[in-house]
């Protein structure tokens, strides 16, 4: 059996989730005026509601990691999670939405960065039963953030919009 230690260094995880949600955020700003409400097909989430997603969802399980949660799952799991849903209007604009994108994974980029290493070995039940880490956690909600980005990237594709990560691509040719 090879044994093979690895390192995830907390600052770049961090670091590399903000990156995420700015790119996120200056997707809401790209789509077109008045097409937060675009869903290819009924049955898919609009754009607007996967942006809210990303917001809510990133802050609900970085805020119970936090405040110490250790179980994510079983009867009133979305409760929990309701009860981090971060403050915006009841139809946020596009600039709304996106600057509570960027302002409130800086604040939990800034809180989950001051807590010792230690804690993030802890243990927790993520929603699914799954015992992990909360840096495995952390990084699960990275992951979980970057599928529901590449669906704005998509919607953004499908109205003809460029987005952000491929325009700084050209940008560097």
């Amino acid at each position: 059996m090879v044994r093979m230690d690895f390192m995830v260094r907390l600052e770049q995880l961090l670091e590399s989730w903000k990156t995420v949600r700015a790119d996120a955020a200056q997707a809401v700003m790209d789509m077109p005026d008045g097409e937060m409400d675009f869903r290819p097909v009924a049955d898919l989430m609009s754009f607007g509601e996967i942006a809210r997603h990303i917001l809510h969802a990133g802050h609900a399980l970085a805020g119970m990691m936090l405040d110490g949660e250790e179980n994510l799952s079983g009867p009133g799991a979305r409760e929990k999670m309701a009860a981090y849903a971060p403050a915006l209007p009841s139809e946020p604009s596009p600039t709304d939405l996106a600057e509570a994108m960027n302002r409130v994974v800086e604040a939990d980029c800034a809180a989950l960065a001051a807590r010792p290493a230690g804690f993030f070995s802890g243990m927790v039940t993520r929603f699914d039963g799954q015992q992990v880490t909360r840096l495995e956690l952390l990084v699960f909600t990275k992951e979980h953030e970057l599928t529901h980005r590449s669906q704005l990237f998509t919607y953004l594709r499908l109205k003809g919009v460029t987005p952000p990560t491929t325009r700084r691509k050209l940008m560097k040719k």
